[in-house]
Parts: C-alpha cells; structure tokens; sequence
C-alpha cells in the first residue's frame, strides 16, 4: 500500500495494525525467553553488533574501562544523552563474555537498601497468619515457610556475590538521585560486602539461608553477610546535572564520553538498521553531525528518525521532514 499510516484520526475501525512492521531492532522485546539473559544487550549492540566490534572505540574509552578492571574500580561514565554511556557496560559484558548486565536504574527514590536487597516482612507475616489458620482449622501444625523466601538480592547485591568472573552492574543516572545516595555507596563499594541484618540475627539457628537474587536463581548466604571474591565491573553513568562528593570521585575511574563522529554512528546506524540506512536519508545524518555547538540530540533520536522514514518511503518529503523535525528536537531546547 502506499499509504505508510497505520492510525488515520478517521474514527473507523480497521485492522491495519496487522501490517505493522516488525519493530526497531533496539525496541524488539520478543526475541529470546525469560532464559535469554542477553536480550537486553542484544537491543543495546545492535543486531549486527560485530560491526560496532569491528569498530574500536576511542582511545580514552577503551584506556578508562581497562583501568577500571585492572583497578577493581568503578567506572563514572558522563555525557550528555545518547553518547553510549549505558552500552557501554552491554559492550564489555559482550566482549568479555561476562553474562548478563546487571541494572539497576536510579530514581530519586532510590536508596542503597533498593540496590543491595530487598525484605519483605508484610508478605512474611501475612502468610505466617494464613498457615496458622489453615493449621488450627486443620488440626495439624503449622510449617510457614523460611525466612529466604522473603528476601530477594537488588542488583547491587547480586553483584557482589562470590564469583570467579566479575559480575557487570549499570548503576544507571545516579544523578537522579537523592543527596545521600553517592555518599551511601561508598563503603559497599569500599569493601565490597554488605551485611543483611535479618539473616544476621538467625545465624545462630540458620547458617545458611537460600536467597533469591536479580537472576531469579537461589543462592545460599552465610551468616548473613555477602563478599564478593571478585570485584564487579561497575559503570555508574551521570548525565552531568549534579557534581558529586570528593570521596566517591577518589574511588572511581572518570569518563567523559563525546558525541560519536561520523565513522562512529555510520557504524552504529550499520548495526542496528543495516549498510543502505544511512545512504537513504543522508541529510538526517548530516543534520546530526552539522548541529550547533552545545546542541544536544541523541544518537537513539537519529536512529529513530532513519527507521521511521524506511517504512514512510511513499510519504511526501513534507511529511518526511515533519516527521523529522518531530524526533530530532534538540534535548536542551526549552518547551
């Protein structure tokens, strides 16, 4: 059909949502079960991410995350939005072949407790309540369950598990979060264990508690505190709207990302949409590289944009060009 619209504002219904394409290879939800731990890093890369492997990154970029390794440091990775700072922690998991990327995504809420675990002492009452009451109408003992099924590890958490490979964690935009946040990090980062009080107080009776981690596998804790015995690569990303203390800059290795040049996005536009994206709309990736200085437009916005005008290729080009100007608004522009 020549029409690209699926939605038409007619008011009749139709069923044109059966031709709707498949989706942008960075939104595809469906590929892999609840079993593929990599399908996040797959949106990440690309579906042709050997050719962003092929393509190395900078210098500074790839001197930084050796540094972290070697260091046993977190990596601090600012810049402005749509640099790379998020797949970055995907493209060394990848590389390195060290599993599933860990995330945990930072909202003014956020508190370390969020990060290293989660207890819940409702859930565990109430279900004591109900096997006391189904014991007494049963006329037999009551056998709740143990306090493991009530705990599950945060990402954070999960990362310092005992391990022979360092575990990835993307603790993501910690500058949204509250004043105390940075500060509450360092000593898990510091010493890389943390204690969980609720076990601590069963060790006597409970050495040994099964817990539920990010995974969604059980582990087993010992009386009641986690070390890691290896060191996890953590990547912090701050979109550069706050400054952060003193003590957590010291312990962290800092990357400031730049905005991909030209051979950089021609790759990544390669990876996720294939070789013939870039060359059909050439004046979107010029648009993207000749903006003004300070000028801030994501790379996922320009991914966008050449994705939507693959399946509007019948459009007039002053639909095309509305469709650009509507994905590719600078971010720092006021509204």
């Amino acid at each position: 059909m020549n029409d690209w619209r699926i939605y038409r504002g007619a008011g009749h219904p139709h069923e044109e949502i059966r031709r709707l394409p498949p989706p942008p290879p960075w939104r595809d939800f469906s590929a892999g079960g609840a079993d593929d731990t990599l399908a996040g890093s797959d949106r990440r890369l690309g579906v042709r991410r050997r050719l962003v492997q092929n393509h190395h990154p900078r210098p500074a970029e790839t001197d930084a995350v050796n540094a972290a390794l070697y260091l046993r440091r977190p990596l601090l990775v600012t810049g402005n939005p749509g640099t790379g700072k998020s797949t970055l922690a995907h493209a060394v998991a990848h590389e390195l072949g060290l599993g599933r990327v860990l995330r945990w995504p930072i909202v003014s809420r956020s508190t370390l407790q969020d990060g290293l675990y989660r207890y819940d002492a409702i859930g565990r009452l109430q279900d004591v309540q109900l096997e006391r009451a189904r014991a007494d109408a049963q006329g037999g003992a009551a056998s709740p369950a143990g306090i493991g099924s009530y705990l599950r590890l945060g990402p954070l958490g999960t990362a310092l598990l005992p391990s022979e490979l360092p575990r990835v964690l993307l603790i993501d935009e910690l500058d949204k979060s509250d004043l105390d946040l940075p500060n509450d990090l360092l000593n898990a980062l510091e010493e890389g264990e943390f204690a969980i009080p609720e076990l601590e107080r069963l060790a006597d009776r409970e050495p040994v508690v099964e817990v539920l981690t990010d995974d969604g596998r059980k582990v087993p804790v010992r009386g009641g505190r986690i070390r890691c015995t290896t060191f996890p690569f953590i990547v912090l990303t701050s979109n550069g709207e706050r400054d952060f203390p003193a003590a957590l800059l010291r312990r962290c290795i800092r990357l400031e990302l730049e905005p991909p040049g030209e051979e950089q996005l021609n790759a990544m536009i390669e990876a996720h949409l294939g070789a013939d994206a870039a060359a059909s709309e050439p004046g979107l990736v010029a648009r993207f590289l000749d903006r003004e200085p300070g000028e801030v437009i994501a790379t996922d916005q320009l991914l966008n944009a050449l994705y939507l005008t693959q399946h509007a290729p019948r459009a007039e080009r002053v639909t095309r060009d509305r469709i650009a100007d509507m994905l590719m608004q600078p971010l720092d522009q006021p509204r």
